[in-house]
């Protein structure tokens, strides 16, 4: 661990590369000078990015899928310390060289092979970005039924709020990130604000904490708690497990290793548990408030009476949402689309083909219900993130001792080349992971396999290349 934390910071000079066919401004490696991160700005990421609408409906959605308050926070601990562990180590490369996670990944994929995990990411972060742009477009249509009652009959409302909230996030992509900063120091505390207000709220009108902790687990016995459990904390490691990937594409600005683990070890879990009890809270109150377990907060809010708290309320909710979706689901789509043609597709570009795809993603469908989220949505996509997980920290940590030849990751002739690009031996390790695990979805007597799907992909990828890379060609 001592070595883990304490290893130098090395930069790589790659200018004097002439094909430049593999760089562009976003891909290159940070100079030391660059790297300016400490455990504070690591910390303040994470809290930016885990104070969210979409964490307030994880806590949520387990509590309408049946779990008392402590049952689901323990869930989403346990999830956030375990994602925790891949996150450390993929950041790590991130921290030594300055690179980010798609020229990272040539080490293991190819030069070529990479687009294949960073694309996959990619389209993950899409379906997240859709999601954000959903939850605020909502927000707008509720805004807009205040400021204009008979909205509320109109029947493609949800709609239109969605286009103008995707409108917005495509002004500030096109404006470049410098035009958002300074909406993003106030988005999380804005955030917070609104859930403590629905605490206040949540306590004062289910008589008080007491009621609303009491409300039991609707499981009858273990068997059906356990068959909920497990998925649901695939789906809290699911959560997080797209940054996991990506992490290098902001700890490559850290100072130290000691700085991006301690950063984000105060940063990601308590900010997490801390928001997810106000959900976790807030959704038990409306069971005894409305009768039904509203997990969707802008429904809830639509609820209240006073037209000034709720519009206050939404239009921090849609300046909160706002810029977590810039930063969270804009950046690294927009470095994962580069990859492919460092050449012709620049930031804006790719953050462009983020926000179309967002839209063919049906944000909607996947937000229909807290199945679908959980269990369709973040267990789905975890089947193909554990297994690119496993093989990274395989290929950096174990097969190559953490030393990479950076400039060698932008060259098309160099140690990473492999065959024309591609190492097949990453690839089916990936196909392998991602197959054992989905097997589980079609063939119900296995289906725990898709019930961990993340764990089983990261380990059948993890061992498999392992294994494959010490076989002779």
């Amino acid at each position: 661990m001592h070595k883990f934390l304490d290893s130098e910071l090395i930069e790589t000079d790659i200018s004097s590369i002439e094909d430049r066919r593999l760089i562009n401004e976003d891909l290159s490696p940070t100079y030391i000078s660059e790297r300016s991160w400490g455990t504070y700005n690591i910390a303040a990421l994470w809290v930016g990015m885990g104070v969210c609408i979409p964490t307030y409906m994880l806590a949520s959605g387990l509590i309408a899928g049946g779990m008392n308050w402590w049952q689901a926070l323990m869930t989403i601990a346990l999830g956030n310390i375990i994602v925790l562990v891949p996150m450390f180590l993929n950041a790590h490369a991130g921290t030594k060289y300055g690179i980010p996670f798609p020229v990272l990944a040539r080490a293991s994929f190819g030069t070529a092979g990479s687009n294949i995990p960073a694309i996959l990411r990619a389209i993950v972060a899409c379906g997240w970005f859709g999601i954000q742009t959903w939850i605020g477009g909502q927000a707008i249509n509720s805004l807009l039924i205040i400021l204009f009652p008979s909205w509320a009959l109109f029947s493609w409302g949800p709609a239109v709020g969605f286009m103008l909230f995707w409108g917005m996030n495509v002004y500030f992509i096109v404006k470049g990130m410098n035009s958002i900063k300074f909406l993003e120091a106030y988005g999380a505390p804005f955030l917070l604000l609104v859930g403590f207000g629905l605490l206040v709220w949540a306590y004062l009108n289910a008589g008080g904490f007491g009621p609303i902790l009491d409300q039991p687990s609707k499981f009858k016995t273990d068997g059906e708690f356990w068959a909920f459990f497990i998925p649901s904390l695939t789906g809290m490691v699911g959560f997080w497990a797209t940054l996991s990937l990506n992490i290098p594409d902001f700890t490559r600005y850290a100072k130290s290793q000691r700085s991006q683990v301690i950063g984000q070890a105060i940063g990601l879990p308590p900010s997490m548990v801390i928001f997810s009890f106000i959900g976790i809270a807030v959704t038990s109150a409306t069971v005894l408030i409305f009768g039904e377990a509203i997990w969707d907060p802008v429904v809830l809010l639509s609820k209240f009476e006073n037209p000034v708290v709720v519009f206050v309320a939404l239009i921090s909710l849609v300046i909160a949402t706002l810029t977590t979706n810039i930063a969270a689901n804009v950046v690294s789509p927009a470095n994962d689309f580069a990859n492919l043609s460092p050449k012709h597709i620049t930031f804006v570009r790719g953050g462009l083909i983020t926000a179309v795809l967002g839209i063919v993603m049906m944000p909607w469908k996947l937000l229909s219900d807290y199945s679908a989220y959980i269990f369709g949505w973040l267990v789905g996509y975890s089947s193909f993130l554990g297994p690119i997980a496993g093989i990274l920290i395989a290929d950096y940590f174990i097969f190559r001792k953490q030393e990479l030849i950076v400039a060698d990751l932008y060259k098309h002739d160099g140690v990473y080349s492999y065959k024309n690009g591609f190492n097949l031996k990453a690839i089916y390790a990936l196909i392998a992971g991602v197959g054992v695990a989905l097997i589980g979805l079609l063939i119900p007597s296995i289906s725990f396999l898709y019930d961990y799907a993340w764990f089983v992909g990261f380990a059948v990828a993890f061992f498999l290349y392992l294994f494959l890379m010490k076989q002779k060609n």
